[in-house]
């Protein structure tokens, strides 16, 4: 398995805000070795794209600031100053590998709505085509709390199954998974993990100074890439360390993938998308659903809220279990009209639904 990842054609790299940091100031020299490996990385053809952290953290060196921000309103201010000071050393040190790079600022509500979703994942492509590397961040200077990935851990699990990645690796200051506290002798690394809820148990939330996630964070958003069949590795930051991961000579944690759950626009409906309503179905029906069948309004008993067709909505059984998601080919009230009745279109087609 390490083996196969010299034919992983597409990269994401995950940096972390802790990862930035050294001498209290932005490791410039850090972002000059990874501007060197994607050059050796996409002469060799390969498709490289970056998930960054650290716009907080550079507003906040950029201010002279020693603290995290303690509001939303101060956390935007200083990322609006820190994602320009931070994406300008990026330009500037890639581009003297005479790379180029693009900056995309993404946040969960934005991907949530299928449209822009699609366009994401269009922008993307495109920049690939065009032999860029994007730079992918939250849009901290937007975000509030309700909207945030929580942790670009997450944002980078999404923009892997967006992008259709073919590896994740997560630079983190632990250098992988371990049984303790890494910091500590008595605790091993874990290098291979094919079950991520029974690595759970060793993990913790973060204590970094400026950082949000910690290795329960990248556990569960690895989870995200690994349920769509892309393997993930936990790596320390060290010299050439993608490189070395490229040719099979993992440091860290590699986590196996599984057998894809959801592809394409299944994939969304079931990350991301927010039903807008609810129905409940008979017995019958939920027997199809999980047969693979489309769902018909003849197996339909109640619609909940006010939807339009195209809209997702969540599917619910006789006992008030969500057992699926759906793109639904009625409205609200035009649904209302036929549930029950049969010989009518589908009320959600199967290529539009997802069952848990």
């Amino acid at each position: 398995m390490r083996k196969s990842l010299k034919n992983k054609k597409r990269v994401v790299i995950k940096i972390g805000s802790q990862l930035l940091e050294k001498y209290n100031d932005i490791d410039r020299n850090f972002i000059e070795d990874l501007a060197y490996q994607i050059k050796k990385l996409k002469e060799k053809g390969k498709d490289v794209l970056i998930v960054s952290s650290g716009a907080v953290l550079a507003g906040i060196k950029k201010l002279g600031i020693d603290r995290k921000p303690k509001t939303i309103t101060e956390k935007q201010a200083i990322s609006a100053i820190g994602q320009a000071y931070l994406i300008q050393l990026y330009d500037k040190i890639f581009s003297k590998n005479n790379l180029t790079i693009a900056q995309i600022l993404l946040t969960t509500e934005g991907l949530k709505e299928r449209k822009r979703y699609v366009y994401a994942k269009n922008t993307i492509e495109k920049l690939l085509e065009l032999n860029v590397v994007p730079i992918i961040n939250e849009n901290d200077t937007v975000a509030i709390e309700e909207i945030v990935f929580g942790d670009n851990d997450f944002l980078a699990a999404h923009v892997s199954v967006l992008a259709n990645a073919d590896l994740l690796i997560i630079l983190s200051t632990a250098g992988g998974v371990y049984t303790g506290d890494p910091l500590k002798q008595e605790s091993k690394l874990i290098e291979e993990i094919k079950d991520i809820n029974e690595a759970l148990k060793y993990a913790g939330s973060s204590k970094s100074k400026f950082g949000t996630g910690g290795m329960r964070s990248k556990l569960e958003a690895s989870e995200i890439a690994v349920s769509h069949g892309i393997p993930v590795v936990i790596a320390p930051k060290e010299k050439d360390i993608i490189l070395n991961i490229i040719e099979g000579k993992i440091k860290g944690t590699f986590i196996h993938p599984q057998e894809k759950k959801y592809k394409g626009k299944k994939s969304w409906i079931a990350l991301l998308s927010e039903p807008k309503g609810k129905i409940t179905i008979d017995k019958g029906a939920e027997k199809a659903l999980y047969e693979g069948k489309s769902l018909l309004p003849a197996g339909i008993k109640k619609v909940e809220g006010y939807f339009s067709k195209g809209n997702v909505i969540a599917i619910e059984n006789k006992e008030g279990k969500i057992i699926g998601k759906g793109i639904v080919n009625y409205s609200s009230k035009e649904l209302l009209k036929v549930i029950g009745k049969k010989g009518e279109k589908e009320a959600i087609h199967r290529d539009n639904l997802v069952v848990f």
